[in-house]
Formats: structure tokens, sequence, C-alpha cells
């Protein structure tokens, strides 16, 4: 199957300013996704209640979509929840969040995703507790994930954002250590950017746990607008073989429209079918 486009749709106004191409309206997004000829979207919302299933179903079925991911970031962003949280109440409100984005995302066999929601250790955490309670969390909401045939998505970030993981190398040692076999990375070239010494290296050192791709220029711009170098990247990820979604969780700059627009210009001059 060849590498498929994916676009961004934030559904949460805590998030205004962050890295999605559309914004407030989940079907005017997929309107417009469709319209420019993406495969699918990638949703992220204040939280499960907040999208109606049915609606959605109905969106991507007129608009022809798919639902390539749902993100989890909103528990961070509005609820301030982590999942390495030193307060025992807190990690398992966290889990119980992610848990309702994956029954959500289950129905329409997509993945959830965990970024921000991973936290950072320290405050009240010291380094080994933390990627204790951080393990013990992938193991579970993996496990809880299976039933639905989708990983779940744990997201290497930059050291600005957290100080768990920041590589995919680094990532796949995590993996390696737990007991579930049903999560995969996020590999999100901005992250990647900042931390990787080389982006393509790194994709071949994740080859079979990437489940999932980021696709956006070294700025955090629509793939194009920035300095990254696609072609050793594109030529990386035909190597290990990645089949996925390449999605663009990308500001929306100078606009959603010309966003998107770039965006799925990009997708096809470097995943031409």
């Amino acid at each position: 199957m060849p590498i498929q486009s994916c676009v961004t749709i934030s559904l949460v106004p805590q998030a205004r300013g962050g890295p999605f191409v559309f914004w407030d309206d989940l079907e005017a997004g997929c309107r417009k996704a469709a319209e420019l000829g993406f495969d699918a979207v990638e949703v992220f919302p204040p939280s499960a209640d907040a999208v109606d299933p049915a609606l959605l179903q109905h969106l991507l079925t007129v608009h022809g979509l798919k639902l390539g991911a749902i993100g989890t970031g909103a528990g961070w962003v509005v609820q301030r929840l982590t999942l390495t949280h030193p307060d025992a109440n807190v990690r398992s409100k966290a889990q119980a969040f992610v848990r309702s984005i994956i029954d959500l995302a289950g129905r329409f066999g997509a993945p959830a995703i965990i970024g921000s929601m991973q936290g950072r250790w320290g405050d009240g955490v010291d380094r080994e507790t933390g990627f204790a309670y951080l393990s013990e969390a992938l193991n579970a909401l993996g496990e809880y994930a299976v039933q639905y045939g989708a990983p779940l998505l744990y997201e290497p970030l930059n050291r600005y954002e957290t100080n768990f993981i920041n590589t995919v190398a680094d990532g796949v040692t995590l993996l390696k250590t737990l007991s579930t076999s049903n999560v995969k990375l996020l590999a999100d070239l901005f992250h990647m950017n900042i931390e990787e010494a080389r982006i393509p290296a790194a994709i071949m050192a994740g080859a079979g746990y990437i489940g999932h791709l980021h696709f956006v220029d070294s700025n955090r711009r629509p793939a194009g607008l920035g300095h990254m170098d696609y072609g050793p990247i594109v030529a990386a990820l035909h190597a290990i073989g990645y089949d996925r979604f390449a999605s663009a969780e990308a500001f929306p700059y100078p606009d959603s429209d010309a966003a998107a627009q770039q965006t799925i210009t990009m997708v096809r001059a470097c995943f031409p079918r």
C-alpha cells in the first residue's frame, strides 16, 4: 500500500495557535480535505464525548476519507493530565482519558496518539519512577487498544517538551522493554529535526516500530516551507516498508487552505502513486 495523505483538524479552542491545519469545524475540515484529495484526517478533540461517532462516520463516508488517528493532547492542554504525574489519582484520570480516546478511534480502526500526555519526570517524580509510570501506562493502554485491532501510538518529543524519549532510537529501546507489542512510534519530522543527528538514519533505526508519520517541515510549517531535505527521508521510509499515513501536523501558514494545498502538493511529489 502506498503512503497515504492525511491532514489535521483541531477542535480544541485552548490549543489555538498550535500546529494544526484546520480548526474548529469538523465538517468543514473534512469537506476541504476531500476537495483537495487527502486520503484521511487526523482529529484533535477536547474529549471523546465532544465527537459524535455517528457524525464522524457520516463525514468520513460522504467525503471518502479514512480516520488516520485521534490525538489525546487535550488531556494535557485542557485538563493538565499526564500519565506520569506524581499523584496517582491524576495518573488514573489520565489513563481513563486516553482509554476514552482509544474507544472513539477504535470504532474506526484508527490509533490514538500519546504525545504531550506523557509528561516529564522531575517536580516530584524522579527519572526512574517516571519511566516506570510511563511504561506501566503504555503497557496497559497498548493492551487495551488490542481489542480494536489498532496500535497505540507513542510520540518521541523534543527536549523542550519532554525529558523522557526524544529520539526514535530511544523510543525503540523503550518499546522493547514493554510487555505489550501493541505500541508503535509516531515519527514527527519537526521533533526529529531538533533531536536527530540524521533523520533518514533515525527512520532506518525505527524499522518495524514506526506506525505513523507527522509530515511537516523544520519550522513546523507545511512541508516545503522550511529547510527539510525530503529526498533521503522518503528513501528511508520506503526502505523500511512504511505504508501508513503522512499526516500534516503543521501550522496553518499562511492560512489553513494554503497550508493544506501546500501539504497535498508535497505529499504527491514525495509519494507519487
